[in-house]
């Protein structure tokens, strides 16, 4: 059992785990930590109880397969013993045992017996325990997730585990003192703690199968029972010992009362059960002289059965073949069996395993309950949803490292509403832009037709009024056509000063000065006009102070306009730079991208409107016109250095922007 001893009997399959927190709810020892959104059995504090396989719904939890030990031993050619554990009815209820005993033993056991014997030997020793002596109070050990359970969280109680092996031990030191020392022993049975049991110092047993591993086993060899001969057990048989699955049964078996007016023997079932009822005879609230409790609801519930039958109809099935072997019992020979190990040694010492989780302070657990929005005790509200009974106990496992805030439903909750409340606030912010970006366009196409007027309409306006002043100044000064030329002069003044205003329009001159803060600006731009893919973005913000007097939609424009060219001289991808710096009284914004450059004979038209070096109907050729004027009417600067020819170098343009950082008077 030397891989049971090294790695952990529980295991988490990641892909599977949906960190419902179900399995931290349900294990008694606080054995699993989350991290990372992953729920991690850790070895250390596991009592092997098998109750987070048993409650997750995701199949996320993987037990420890002793199979291929198994295998080992049954192709070592010495001989190898199979013990059925007393619980097998209620998972085997499609056989009769004899069909069962003689699949186990087609499997190559020489040996298959019954631990209800062993638990004959031990109910002997527990009545000897309770009746012979009067004196001491005990907790019985029979179920070894209970006893790793006291050994690991309940260390003062130690001293008061009963000194007897469990019965899968004393079975396997009667059938070593029957068959020889060199017996190898393989337990079969429901429970996942029993492979830590088996692989401790001691090495008493060699391996152990879950009932659900039995199943694989004769699957993997093609065993089926209509193609095997029934087999007895092989003696010694058991007794009473046969109700040891079920709660209670152990009493009965050692004839022992759990007598409600004496009150001197309690038994108990189940994980809040048993916690509960260890706990109060630690404090001595339950004052009795014996002790019964396991961590299922009986054995017949262990993890390592795959029957899906209710509880009280296992109970039934175990109560039923007790009842059968029984009525074919040998009375006389069982008890000379019983008398010939009367002297075997079955008691066993126990040594403390201290995992409790030290207590954090009052401060520490006030700034954890702080951090995930519980200032006051009405904030917590023990909802148990993290998979902890209260609060304080969520946050104890925070401060050891075994839990986070996120498990906190109520705080996952209240963090999601701010997240939606920060979309929000960015969706309103990128409506904002948007609608700048839209007025931006209609400017654009504004200016264009505006620019098409003046070029369409001033020149004959301009022809007209040459002609007009030309026959003015040729006409006596009484002459009759001298008024109508007048007002022709004057209505053509008047349609150029009609343009003249469109044109005033279509630029919108005016200047908004408010405080700024250049480097959010920035973020506002690139939200407003994500980069493609293949377009790595670097934004480089020299100083803490970042703030200006500036029209903010319009530097946005300005912005947009420039990122929207950097990102189109990048048709293969690259790298768009945005940087922020300046001094006490300006302040620059550098748009830098690794585009192809913009030719030396191009340069000094990039700001005239309509020049532009797209295709048709890509381009207005206003962007850079418009930028141009914006940063001008911001008393403003903008340059442009840029490579187009590989050959000199990294190809690529940037683009400097200087503004004043307090307003002035508008140009």
């Amino acid at each position: 059992m030397d891989q049971a001893a090294k790695m952990p009997l529980v295991s988490t399959i990641k892909e599977r785990c949906r960190v419902c927190y179900t399995c931290v709810r349900e294990c008694p020892a606080k054995a699993i930590r989350i991290a990372g959104g992953q729920a991690e059995v850790l070895p250390e504090r596991c009592i092997g109880c098998g109750n987070c396989v048993r409650v997750c719904s995701q199949k996320a939890k993987r037990v420890l397969s002793s199979i291929p030990e198994v295998n080992q031993l049954l192709s070592s050619g010495r001989p190898v013993a199979a013990c059925l554990a007393p619980s097998f009815p209620a998972e085997f209820v499609e056989f009769e045992y004899p069909q069962l005993v003689g699949l186990v033993r087609a499997l190559g056991f020489a040996l298959v017996n019954e631990v209800a014997f062993g638990a004959d030997l031990v109910a002997e020793r527990y009545h000897a325990l309770l009746v012979h002596s009067r004196s001491g109070r005990w907790i019985a050990t029979t179920c070894p997730a209970k006893v790793e359970y006291v050994r690991r969280y309940h260390p003062a109680l130690v001293p008061s585990l009963a000194p007897i092996v469990s019965p899968m031990v004393a079975e396997a030191r009667a059938l070593r003192r029957r068959h020889g020392p060199d017996l190898k022993i393989v337990f079969i049975g429901p429970c996942i703690a029993k492979k830590a049991e088996g692989s401790g110092p001691e090495g008493e047993i060699d391996a152990v199968l879950t009932f659900i591993e039995l199943r694989q086993l004769l699957a993997e060899h093609g065993l089926r029972a209509e193609t095997i001969a029934p087999s007895e057990f092989d003696i010694p048989h058991a007794g009473m010992g046969a109700l040891f699955s079920i709660s209670r049964g152990m009493l009965q078996a050692a004839k022992i009362s759990e007598d409600l007016l004496t009150g001197e023997v309690v038994a108990a079932d189940g994980r809040i059960n048993f916690v509960e009822a260890i706990k109060e005879f630690e404090t001595a609230d339950l004052n009795v002289r014996l002790l019964e409790v396991l961590c299922c609801n009986g054995c017949i519930m262990g993890p390592g059965i795959s029957s899906n039958l209710p509880l009280f109809k296992r109970r039934a099935k175990v109560s039923q073949y007790a009842r059968q072997r029984l009525a074919k019992l040998d009375q006389a020979r069982w008890r000379a069996e019983v008398a010939q190990f009367a002297d075997l040694d079955l008691s066993r010492e126990f040594s403390i395993e201290d995992r409790r989780i030290p207590v954090p302070s009052k401060d520490e657990i006030t700034v954890i309950l702080n951090r995930m929005g519980k200032y006051r005790p009405e904030d917590e509200l023990n909802c148990g949803a993290c998979g902890y009974d209260t609060c304080r106990e969520h946050a104890t496992a925070i401060s050891r490292g075994l839990a986070e805030n996120e498990m906190c439903l109520p705080y996952t909750i209240d963090q999601l509403r701010k997240t939606l409340k920060e979309l929000a606030a960015s969706n309103e912010q990128l409506a904002s832009v948007q609608e700048a970006l839209l007025q931006s366009e209609k400017l654009a196409s504004m200016g264009q037709l505006a620019a098409g007027i003046a070029h369409e309409v001033n020149n004959p306006l301009g022809v007209v009024l040459m002609y007009a002043h030309i026959l003015m100044d040729e006409c006596e000064p009484q002459s009759k056509w001298r008024d109508d030329l007048g007002m022709i002069a004057d209505q053509a003044d008047r349609c150029k000063k009609i343009v003249a205003g469109l044109l005033n329009f279509a630029r919108q001159t005016k200047v908004v000065r408010q405080p700024v803060d250049l480097s959010r600006l920035v973020e506002r731009s690139l939200q407003a006009l994500p980069a493609p893919p293949n377009v790595k973005i670097r934004i480089e913000h020299q100083n803490h102070d970042s703030q200006a007097e500036l029209d903010a939609d319009q530097i946005t424009q300005v912005l947009v306009n420039l990122i929207r060219n950097a990102c189109e001289a990048m048709p293969g991808g690259g790298t768009l730079t945005l940087r922020t710096e300046g001094d006490e009284r300006q302040v620059r914004l550098i748009v830098r991208d690794t585009g192809v450059g913009i030719p030396e004979e191009n340069r000094s038209k990039i700001f005239t409107p309509f020049f532009t070096t797209k295709p048709l109907g890509k381009g207005t050729g206003l962007g850079l016109a418009v930028t141009y004027g914006i940063v001008k009417m911001h008393n403003g600067d903008i340059r442009v250095e840029s490579n187009a020819d590989p050959q000199a170098g990294p190809t690529g343009t940037a683009f400097t922007v200087t503004l004043p950082r307090q307003g002035l008077a508008n140009g």
